[in-house]
């Protein structure tokens, strides 16, 4: 360990990746930069290959490795961004860059007998800033709208249904696994008038939602269009809509389905919106099993 720490491609591959992800995190401060293609995947490529191109490439895979763990800690005790965003992207970060890894092992065997490949170390710095610049001028200026939707069975009327959840005073329930680590946890959510143009604000662990009501009917339905939110960290989604549909269900019971609506600036989007689904699914099981002990308090089990 001690003469790794004296490894010159050690600490070439820990400060060339720094200076990298404080780059990557500058250009996304300053609106120069998406969260996409150039920071999930050419980045941590370009870091990758920058690796695989010293002499003992695999003194600078840990240099990488040591690095990009400075580097995440930083951005938890920041507040940048929270552990779910962080895990979430480890898989699609850590294979770009043992791709890149790969890549920059077999460029230096090619380059083998050329004694001078210092200019090549400037190939991935300049191949992650032609992919950001393209990307910032291909991106579309507005993301699509995507939807998420569960449904659940209550042996209750949807009439009960509606009333337990269109203002809900504690909300108090076994938390999802993504809940446990970081995602937002609802707290309350109150309804200021039960009429169309009414506010319904939703409190969470460090922010709210404030929502506007554009249709609702007694165990029909309860629709509202997101016009603020804040939640920390979480620039990336935007909310568009929160919706309850209330149906009969079989011996006197209801089928509600939630649905969002958000929208979203992560790519690839192969990657990301599964993930999302997951995520928002896990917002609405809360909010289910919460529902059931309120309508259980009051009306009795059933």
């Amino acid at each position: 360990m001690k003469n790794l720490f004296k490894s010159i491609n050690f600490w070439f591959a820990f400060g060339l990746t720094a200076i990298y992800g404080v780059i990557g995190l500058l250009l996304l401060d300053m609106g120069m930069a998406d969260y996409g293609w150039g920071l999930f995947v050419i980045l941590p490529f370009c870091i990758g290959i920058a690796a695989g191109l010293t002499a003992k490439p695999r003194e600078a895979f840990k240099g990488v490795l040591n690095s990009l763990i400075v580097l995440f800690l930083a951005i938890l005790i920041t507040a940048t961004e929270g552990v779910v965003c962080l895990l979430l992207m480890l898989p699609i970060f850590a294979l770009a860059v043992g791709i890149g890894y790969l890549a920059g092992k077999a460029i230096r065997g090619i380059l083998r007998q050329n004694h001078n490949r210092a200019q090549v170390q400037l190939i991935p710095f300049v191949l992650f800033l032609a992919a950001i610049s393209a990307e910032n001028k291909i991106a579309p200026s507005e993301g699509a709208v995507y939807e998420v939707s569960s449904e659940i069975i209550l042996p209750y009327s949807p009439e009960e249904v509606y009333d337990a959840i269109k203002s809900v005073d504690t909300l108090i329930a076994d938390k999802p696994f993504l809940m446990k680590l970081d995602l937002p946890v609802p707290q309350k959510c109150i309804l200021e008038k039960e009429e169309v143009g009414a506010l319904r604000i939703c409190y969470f662990e460090g922010g709210r939602i404030v929502e506007r009501i554009t249709a609702l009917e007694r165990g029909k339905i309860l629709k509202m269009d997101v016009i603020d939110y804040e939640l920390t960290g979480r620039e990336w989604l935007g909310f568009k809509e929160a919706i309850y549909y209330f149906e009969p269900a079989g011996n006197g019971g209801c089928k509600m389905t939630r649905v969002t609506t958000y929208t979203t600036e992560l790519h690839p989007r192969i990657y990301w919106q599964p993930l999302e689904r997951t995520g928002i699914e896990q917002e609405h099981e809360y909010v289910f099993r919460n529902l059931k002990r309120d309508l259980v308090n009051a009306h009795g089990p059933r």
